[in-house]
């Protein structure tokens, strides 16, 4: 008895520490310090299991050199892909790691179901059937197990398909009445769970058949999904995996692994919201898989002829502009991250502000391939947090702004957001840059964006295009404005 009360202390002493660390989360200069009050709540709510916890007969679990090994071994993978991954990388990373919790809650609620299959199969079992309630608990438990397996299945192919196509390796696809398939496999997932629970004849037939679409859901899911949208995606799916694992804590009556994962879950929903938010869309789409717009919308905007030149400008006039302006706001994008250029950025900053700049960065919600890639991007290389403006506050500063520095960003400054119905991202709010009196572009060429249309900006009056990789042009940047005294 004692030592189940420590244990329930452990698990209590661990769920402040994950409610603490989420909240320490909320803000850039206490992230680090959140992550390790949630890793030390983890680790010892890991380790208060392995040495305190017993069951109804006192028996400790068994098979401690495979757990002490699967730890091993999963520490070191983890901490090794932590270490060499690339910043362009930590998308597809989050996307995989998050795939693998999902996995874990698709792989206990197999064991469970088995467990039970086994269990009740003895005459013994059979007999507590006919206790009253019994009967009632068990389907109570099927009905955790099965809804833990299919919110977890969907998690783990939806995000290994999301993992492929942040990583290049799979291509956008969808095809006719995408939306209607896809509500149509749930409603035949709800029906087939339904007949896992009720039936007491091929029980295990229908719960594969259940495992099955699900896994297939999750592809359909996420396989038509591309341009912007990939970041809403990837927070919905982590808020998948959060509650796949709340329904591990129901099924365990494990209190820690419930708050976790609640906290997992009901984190995952909110920034989803706001995402969708950021991007126009409604929670709705999302689920149905209407995403990313259409491919003749697309095409049809990709085609669009626009008004104007294009203007090239070289290094040398656009440090001379910088240099000698009042105020510079720069907008990163993910080109910024492919060139691993945030270090140079912060240089560029900082010289920049010894001239009596002003230098501030827009951060747009979905810069990036997932939610807060830009800032995680640029704290790696010790940008101000103050430095760091979210959209909705920046937005009115860029028409007292006297150059807008675009990085490799495309999407999120596109006007056909504002202008242009036909366009995937009508609708979506964008950073206003073409309201500062000079935009600068930086991009590797005039290739579109991620998702596929062209930009208008680029032919505004206003806008001069700086082409290069985003690394070399800072850096050139830096050296002009240096040789200027």
């Amino acid at each position: 008895m004692t030592l189940q009360i420590t244990l329930q202390i452990i698990y209590l002493i661990a769920s402040v520490t994950f409610i603490l660390g989420l909240k320490f989360l909320g803000n850039p200069s206490t992230a680090r310090k959140g992550n390790l009050i949630a890793a030390f709540g983890m680790g010892i709510a890991i380790f208060g299991t392995i040495f305190l916890y017993t069951d109804a007969n006192g028996h400790h679990l068994k098979n401690l050199p495979l757990i002490f090994g699967g730890l091993a071994v999963g520490t070191v993978i983890g901490w090794l892909a932590a270490k060499k991954v690339q910043m362009t990388a930590m998308p597809e990373m989050v996307s995989l790691f998050n795939g693998m919790g999902g996995a874990c809650a698709m792989l206990i609620s197999i064991i469970e179901f088995q467990h039970i299959q086994s269990t009740f199969a003895e005459p013994m079992a059979i007999a507590a059937l006919l206790i009253p309630g019994a009967s009632a608990a068990l389907k109570g438990r099927l009905l955790i197990i099965l809804l833990g397996m299919i919110i977890g299945s969907i998690s783990f192919s939806g995000s290994m398909i999301a993992y492929g196509k942040l990583s290049g390796k799979v291509k956008d696809k969808s095809f006719g009445f995408q939306q209607f398939i896809n509500i149509g496999l749930l409603a035949v997932i709800l029906a087939f769970t339904w007949m896992a629970m009720m039936g007491e004849s091929n029980q295990e037939f229908w719960f594969y058949l259940v495992l099955a679409l699900s896994l297939l859901y999750g592809i359909l899911f996420v396989m038509p999904i591309g341009g912007a949208d990939m970041p809403v995606v990837i927070s919905l799916l982590n808020s998948f995996t959060g509650v796949a694992a709340a329904f591990g804590g129901f099924l365990y009556d494990n209190k820690v692994m419930l708050v976790g994962g609640i906290l997992v879950g009901s984190a995952g929903t909110l920034l989803t919201i706001v995402m969708c938010k950021a991007m126009n869309r409604s929670l709705l789409n999302v689920l149905i898989g209407n995403f990313g717009g259409g491919g003749k919308a697309a095409a049809a905007s990709s085609s669009a002829g626009f008004e104007g030149a294009i203007k090239e400008v070289n290094a040398s006039d656009t440090a001379i502009l910088m240099k000698y302006a009042k105020k510079v706001i720069i907008v990163p994008g993910y080109g910024l991250a492919v060139a691993q250029a945030q270090h140079v950025v912060h240089e560029l900053e900082t010289l920049l502000e010894s001239e009596g700049v002003e230098v501030k960065y827009a951060i747009h919600p979905v810069a990036g391939r997932m939610p807060g890639h830009m800032n995680v991007l640029l704290a790696e290389s010790n940008v101000s947090y103050d430095k760091l403006v979210e959209m909705e506050e920046i937005n009115p500063e860029f028409a007292t702004t006297d150059v807008v520095l675009v990085v490799g960003a495309n999407d999120v400054v596109n006007p056909a957001a504002k202008t242009d119905p036909s366009s995937p991202i009508y609708g979506m709010p964008i950073l206003d840059v073409e309201a500062a009196a000079h935009v600068i572009v930086n991009k590797r060429s005039m290739k579109a964006g991620y998702a596929g249309i062209e930009n208008e900006l680029f032919y505004k009056p206003k806008t001069s295009m700086l082409f290069g990789d985003a690394k070399k042009a800072l850096n050139q940047l830096v050296s002009e404005i240096k040789a200027l005294g």
